[in-house]
């Protein structure tokens, strides 16, 4: 059974319980490979025949762009209910309709995973985000990447000229403030961006808090066959209060900026939300 976090460490998961049901077990494995072997399957079909369909359809750059964020998301959808079907995962979300109702919002979560952008693009319509330099690189990847999201590989400006376009067409921006995946010991430490690109668009943050049991397999630096050894990978996104950016306008841009960090480190800690944190029993 999995129980709310009672324990002082939080990051007790470095050496797990050993394996009960390996049947079970064997299973969770096989169907972590199931998953994303669909996931590329599904990135080929995207690129090779549903993007070029599309670009007939929506011959404007930012209609296209509009469209592909909604297809993305329903792709996502389908991918976290087949996840969910075949017991790699589950998601469970009490703020489905809040999620579905943001518009110009900066999107602030942590990041323990690498289905995390997956999981809250599947809840979000219209979701832009930053991207890793590597998605846009010489892979069949960066057709989506390139053609929809932002990527980190930019100039300062650019990312920020991008970011303040998109907020101002009534899409998302999703960011992860850690930069990277979080480690196993813990949290990275967070960045301004997201502050930065609040202060100059005036859009609000709403962080997110990514809840759910131990990541092991899908953390930074982790191998493919590593695997929860008990349970199925549980999400469970917490919507927090939003943060608006005119509470700042009496300081300076990066005293703004780093007060607003500050903040949103201390929001989104794991320290402070033990409660969304599931262990083994």
């Amino acid at each position: 059974m999995l129980e709310k976090l009672s324990a002082e460490n939080i990051y007790s998961f470095e050496n797990p319980p050993p394996v009960k049901n390996y049947p079970l077990y064997w299973w969770h494995i096989f169907a972590k490979i199931m998953s994303f072997t669909l996931f590329g399957l599904g990135t080929v079909f995207i690129s090779i025949i549903a993007f070029p369909i599309m670009k007939l359809l929506f011959w404007k750059k930012e209609r296209f762009r509009k469209a592909g964020h909604h297809f993305i998301s329903i792709m996502f959808r389908f991918f976290v209910c087949f996840m969910t079907l075949i017991r790699a995962s589950h998601l469970t979300a009490v703020d489905k309709k809040k999620f579905r109702k943001l518009k110009s919002s900066i999107v602030v979560a942590n990041h323990p995973s690498l289905l995390d952008v997956v999981m809250l693009i599947s809840l979000i319509p219209d979701a832009d985000c930053i991207v890793t330099s590597y998605l846009v690189g010489k892979n069949i990847v960066h057709i989506i990447a390139s053609n929809l999201y932002i990527p980190n590989s930019l100039s300062y400006h650019e990312i920020m000229e991008k970011c303040l376009a998109s907020l101002k067409a009534g899409s998302n921006l999703i960011i992860f403030p850690e930069g990277t995946r979080s480690l196993s010991t813990g949290q990275n430490k967070f960045k301004k961006g997201a502050a930065r690109v609040a202060l100059a668009s005036g859009c609000p943050i709403v962080p997110v808090y990514m809840g759910g049991n131990d990541k092991r397999g899908l953390r930074k630096h982790d191998s493919m066959f590593k695997y929860n050894t008990r349970h199925c990978y549980h999400y469970e996104p917490h919507m927090k209060d939003a943060i608006y950016p005119e509470e700042y306008k009496d300081l300076a841009s990066p005293a703004a900026a780093k007060r607003i960090t500050a903040r949103l480190a201390s929001i989104l800690s794991d320290e402070n939300n033990k409660e969304y944190i599931k262990v083994y029993q």
